[in-house]
This record gives C-alpha cells, sequence and structure tokens, in this order.
C-alpha cells in the first residue's frame, strides 16, 4: 500500500467521525459552557492518549526527548486544543452548527495555501480548482443559500470560526514537521493545555456539574473530535507529506465531505450511548 493510499483512507476514516460532531458540539454546549466543555473533552483526550501510549509501550520516549522538544510540543498545545477549541466552541454557541462547521472547515484552503510555503509544497491546477469548488459549496451553505449577501447569522461567530482555521492548519503543520512520535507528540500538547484550561475554567466560567449529560459529551467530543482522531488525522498528514505521499492539499480536500455528511446528521444519528442524555 502506498502512502498515498495510507493518507487517503485515514483522511477518509477521520472525516467520517468529524461529520458528527457538529450536532455533539451543539448538544453539549446545551448542558456545558465552551470552556467547561473543552475542560471535560480535554481530560478523556489526555485519558485515551495516555492509555495509547502505555498500552503501545511508548512511555519510556518520554524520558528520550530534548528540552527543545518538550519546548516545540508545550507550543503546539497552547495553539490547540487550548486556543483553538475555546475560540470554535464559542463560535458553535453563537452560531447554527451547519453553518459554524462550513466556516470552520475552511481551515482546509488555509492548510493548502500554508503548506506551500511551510512545508515545501506545490499546488497543482486540479488542487486549486478543487478548493475553489469547495468553498463555494461551504459559502451556500454557510449563507443559506443567499451567497451574494453574505448575510451570515451572527458576525462575531463567523469571525471567531474564520480565526480559528488559521490556529488549526498552524497547529497541524507544525505537528507534521516534527520529528516527535505522533502520539507522544499529541499526548504532551494535552499535557500543556489541561493545567491552561483548567486555570481558564475557574477565572472565566466554574468548574462543571458532572450530570449524566456533561460526563456523556465531554466524552464523545474527547474521544471523536480530538482523541482518537487527532491521531488519524496526524497519521494522514505524515504519510501525505511523504514524498509520494500526493500531498498536504489532497488530503486537506477531504475535510470538505464533512459539512454535507453532517446536514445528514442528527442528535438520533450519534451513538445511543450519547443519545440517551438528551
Amino acid at each position: 500500500m502506498t502512502n498515498s493510499t495510507k493518507a487517503l483512507l485515514y483522511g477518509l476514516a477521520t472525516v467520517g467521525i468529524w461529520s458528527t460532531v457538529a450536532s455533539a458540539f451543539k448538544i453539549s454546549l446545551r448542558h456545558l459552557d465552551p470552556i467547561q466543555l473543552l475542560l471535560c473533552a480535554c481530560t478523556v483526550s489526555l485519558l485515551v492518549l495516555g492509555s495509547i501510549i502505555i498500552v503501545q509501550g511508548k512511555i519510556t520516549a518520554l524520558r528520550h526527548l530534548s528540552a527543545r522538544q518538550y519546548l516545540f510540543a508545550a507550543g503546539m498545545g497552547v495553539l490547540n486544543p487550548f486556543l483553538y477549541y475555546i475560540i470554535l466552541f464559542k463560535a458553535y454557541d453563537l452560531l447554527p452548527a451547519q453553518e459554524a462547521q462550513p466556516l470552520n472547515y475552511t481551515w482546509a484552503i488555509t492548510l493548502s495555501i500554508l503548506s506551500v510555503p511551510l512545508l515545501g509544497q506545490k499546488l497543482r491546477f486540479k488542487e486549486v480548482v478543487a478548493i475553489l469548488i469547495s468553498y463555494a459549496g461551504v459559502l451556500i451553505i454557510s449563507t443559506h443559500g443567499q451567497i451574494l449577501s453574505l448575510n451570515f447569522s451572527n458576525p462575531m461567530g463567523v469571525t471567531l470560526a474564520l480565526t480559528s482555521t488559521i490556529i488549526w492548519a498552524l497547529y497541524w503543520i507544525g505537528n507534521t514537521k516534527s520529528i516527535i512520535d505522533p502520539i507522544v507528540g499529541l499526548f504532551l500538547n494535552f499535557s500543556t493545555a489541561l493545567p491552561l484550561i483548567f486555570i481558564a475554567t475557574l477565572i472565566y466560567s466554574q468548574m462543571p456539574t458532572l450530570t449524566l449529560e456533561a460526563i456523556a459529551g465531554g466524552a464523545y467530543v474527547g474521544l471523536f473530535e480530538m482523541g482518537i482522531t487527532f491521531v488519524l488525522w496526524l497519521t494522514a498528514m505524515k504519510y501525505a507529506a511523504k514524498p509520494d505521499g500526493g500531498g498536504t492539499a489532497r488530503i486537506a480536500n477531504l475535510i470538505f465531505l464533512s459539512p454535507f455528511l453532517s446536514l445528514e446528521t442528527s442528535a438520533r444519528q450519534i451513538p445511543h450511548f450519547y443519545s440517551l442524555t438528551i
């Protein structure tokens, strides 16, 4: 199996999972504010990533990292999940899910463009065309068909969603260039972010009440938006960045399938353990 095929398969698996999270965000935000949801989800993700490291016997790799590598991983953790998800969850709090998700997924365009100077990749003509077509579809959904008027329901929410795309693209490009084991790197990212999220929760919110709804929401987002899916997507990115991987723009365009898949995703379609809480 070529690196290009591996990148495509991992990318498709990620998109399929991410297509369910827009509904999960909106449902979870009925019971938690954005920072509380991030705290719960990040905690679950850290536990999942830590468990994977232990099972795979990679815990010893933490002892062999240099101070520079620890500092790099910490910086990436500040970008994501700390800053990125605080901004993203607030955008979802202000916008309808069917509008917030397509706007957020314009990070694929940002990722494709920034991969040229930062990863030394090239955009082929057909990739540029694919980006433009995909973005047109996103605009149609986000503006409720009023594409010429650009009539969004909440300008601040739109601004936050678009800002999140820059942070997200920089994070994945940075981790693609990193020589740290992908899962170990993600574990360090979340280890850095969790204390910051905890402090932000104490300052700007309050500790969440651990109801069944809160636990289920945090678990679903932590598992399928962050933990497991981050591992899949970073693996896809690393395969795509290899000489025969087809380039990151190719798998980045896959993400535009997710908004359309999400149109068919309702709360009833989220796995039964989560839908019991609504």
